[in-house]
């Protein structure tokens, strides 16, 4: 029962960290669709993304790190659920922002 438990720790952890990626590129803009500034724009924020996604495996498969913070190898199901996560996140705001611009919410209307 404890190694379900420490994988289930981990995943939620490897959770978290999928959905900050989407996060991170819903938080680009407040009102443009992704599209219109470019997924590849901003080097520092994949250079961010690429040492999360690295430090984060290093702490779910490097063996001493695994013993140090108590995580557990995930399984390649688990992953690729997990991958899915950056793309619902970045999607259901991506909706939302496409919702409020049809309504024209957030522009200037003249008088």
């Amino acid at each position: 029962m404890h190694h379900a438990y420490v994988t289930a720790t981990t995943a939620t952890f490897a959770g978290i960290v999928a959905c900050q990626i989407g996060t991170a590129f819903a938080a680009r803009t407040d009102h443009a669709p992704l599209r219109a500034i470019g997924v590849l724009s901003n080097p520092l924020l994949l250079a961010g993304i690429a040492f999360e996604l690295a430090f984060t495996a290093a702490l779910v498969y490097a063996p001493p790190l695994q013993h140090l913070f108590g995580t557990a190898a995930l399984p390649p199901d688990v992953i690729l659920l997990l991958a899915s996560f950056p793309l619902l996140v970045w999607g259901t705001d991506e909706l939302r922002r496409a919702r409020r611009r049809r309504r024209g919410v957030g522009r200037r209307r003249s008088r």
